[in-house]
């Protein structure tokens, strides 16, 4: 009995050694993740000598800069043009994305592999290649300096409809096909049946678009003239001049512009892991 003991817990080390080393990567690996998170907190409670300092603890620890920032009238204006612009792109995606996946996925019709590989197609073009079209395009609508002019790009992706066409694969058909029987619109069917069933690649999508918006810096840049169209990332780097840069300021509305991000995630990612254990499950 004692022999075996001690083979059993021999046999059980390397179980334990290997799950610590696993532990010990992730601790590693997130630590990693929020280093840049915790520099920006950092430098928003500095004051400007001490920008340069690389210590994570200010010495003179202000919220200063927060006052100056909530104070400038301009932040608001471009924390609410974020706002606008974020929620009316991920809405348009989730029912665009969503409604293109679902035909490609259930409906059966002539060039429908064709179509699915032009719209995946355009994943291979550069951002860049696409600014002058769009830029030529929003000129000639007059859609220059407007919401509709930062927007029109990315009310639909391909990314997105890949992504939900994807997921409508594994929607069974005999779903569908008995809510035919029960005399529902093709409409009906997928707003009503499929799309209940697709709520993680739903919530994926909504924090994928709508960080892709929140963040986006070129397209605002270009197509906005007036100081009051600006989205956060372009105001924010307008915190400076030709001489100097205040980094202080810059991180401090970065930090601010960080809460709405974290109010989707944390909104949509009980989703995100019941689609993962389901997908776990059915593997």
């Amino acid at each position: 009995m004692k022999a075996e003991t001690v083979l059993s817990a021999r046999s059980r080390k390397p179980a334990n050694l290997g799950q610590i080393l696993r532990w010990l990567l992730l601790f590693l690996g997130g630590l990693l993740m929020i280093a840049p998170i915790t520099y920006m907190i950092s430098t928003s409670l500095k004051w400007p000598h001490e920008i340069y300092n690389v210590n994570l603890i200010p010495e003179e620890p202000t919220i200063e800069n927060y006052t100056y920032v909530l104070e400038d009238g301009r932040f608001y204006l471009w924390f609410i043009n974020s706002i606008i612009i974020a929620v009316i792109t991920t809405v348009s995606n989730l029912f665009f994305d969503s409604l293109v996946g679902y035909t490609l996925c259930k409906f059966r019709f002539p060039g429908r592999y064709i179509v699915f590989i032009a719209i995946l197609s355009t994943l291979m073009i550069p951002t860049e290649m696409l600014v002058i079209p769009w830029y030529m395009m929003s000129q000639s609508f007059g859609w220059l300096d407007s919401y509709w002019g930062i927007m029109f790009p990315g009310l639909m992706t391909a990314f997105g409809t890949f992504l939900m066409k994807q997921f409508f694969e594994s929607v069974p058909d005999d779903f569908l096909e008995a809510a035919r029987i029960d005399g529902l619109n093709e409409f009906q069917i997928w707003w009503k049946i499929a799309m209940p069933l697709v709520k993680p690649a739903l919530a994926a999508l909504a924090i994928f678009v709508f960080l892709g918006n929140w963040t986006a810096f070129l397209w605002p840049l270009i197509v906005t003239n007036s100081v009051e169209m600006y989205t956060v990332p372009v105001g924010l780097s307008g915190f400076g001049d030709e001489v100097d840069v205040a980094w202080e300021l810059i991180m401090t509305g970065a930090a601010i512009s960080t809460l709405p991000t974290l109010v989707v995630f944390l909104i949509f990612q009980r989703f995100i892991i019941r689609g993962v254990v389901m997908a776990g499950l059915k593997g």
